[in-house]
């Protein structure tokens, strides 16, 4: 193994611990609530939350106050309809509260820095990088993309993503497809997947794998050291998506992230 390879892949892991354990990030989260017509307080949040034709809404009480894009909220704010799996984030002193919507319902979670999940977290366990499970691959587009359905982390929802085709590469000879999303940036590609490690050295529900935009005649590496955890993998309060059934690899990948400490 070159030392440039596994000095990128630790890079890698860096740049993966420090937005984890950033003072806002999924760490920090303390609680997930479902909001409703009906106005509600929580303990982790000032103000009275509410969910209607108007979007959402909060009434702030007397001497609470919240900051979106440098100003000021008082009173009561209505933050419009929010997109599907989308969020917006508003300040309350140390905390941030994230507003957004997951599965046709808004969600609030706020994100306290001195959450216990964020403070005593150790670091990620994973395998030792291995250019083998370094794969060329093959991106196979669709004539057109094909809305996907799959599950969710939280029982009882789903997400619907847009898939533009899947990748193919080998393992041992054996030939195997993935169904990808759209990834990051423009023209990337993203992978959910469980593979025969998934519940016994790795999270059970799932990992998550980014690839780089494949080159005109499809070709593109997929890179099994950079598996990663998704959100849910460390807390209950993540709402992420479940791979689609045909992305339950029958082979071990001993690549990537390994059990948080949190779930093991």
């Amino acid at each position: 193994m070159s030392t440039g390879f596994a000095d990128e892949w630790e890079k890698w892991r860096r740049k993966r611990e420090e937005v984890l354990t950033s003072p806002h990030g999924f760490l920090a989260i303390t609680s997930l609530r479902w909001l409703a017509p009906e106005p509600e307080r929580f303990e982790d949040a000032p103000g009275a939350w509410a969910s209607g034709e108007e979007g959402v809404v909060v009434e702030l009480g007397e001497g609470e106050e919240l900051t979106l894009d440098g100003e000021t909220i008082t009173g009561r704010h209505s933050f419009g309809v929010i997109a599907e799996r989308a969020s917006l984030y508003v300040g309350a002193g140390d905390a941030v509260l994230e507003i957004g919507k997951r599965g046709g319902s808004d969600i609030l979670r706020p994100r306290h820095p001195d959450n216990p999940l964020r403070t005593n977290h150790r670091e990620t366990p994973a395998y030792a990088p291995d250019p083998n499970w370094a794969l060329p691959a093959r991106f196979v587009p669709y004539d057109a993309p094909r809305a996907v359905t799959v599950g969710a982390a939280v029982e009882g929802l789903e997400h619907v993503y847009d898939s533009p085709g899947q990748v193919e590469f080998e393992v041992n000879g054996t030939v195997h497809r993935l169904t990808a999303f759209n990834g990051m940036t423009p023209g990337s590609l993203m992978v959910l997947f469980t593979d025969e490690t998934s519940g016994v050295t790795t999270y059970a529900a799932n990992r998550s794998l980014q690839l780089p935009a494949p080159d005109a005649e499809g070709a593109v590496t997929i890179d099994f050291n950079r598996a990663g955890n998704l959100p849910c993998a460390y807390t209950d309060l993540a709402t992420c998506p479940l791979p689609p059934r045909e992305n339950r690899l029958p082979v071990a990948v001993e690549a990537g992230e390994k059990f948080p400490y949190e779930r093991a």
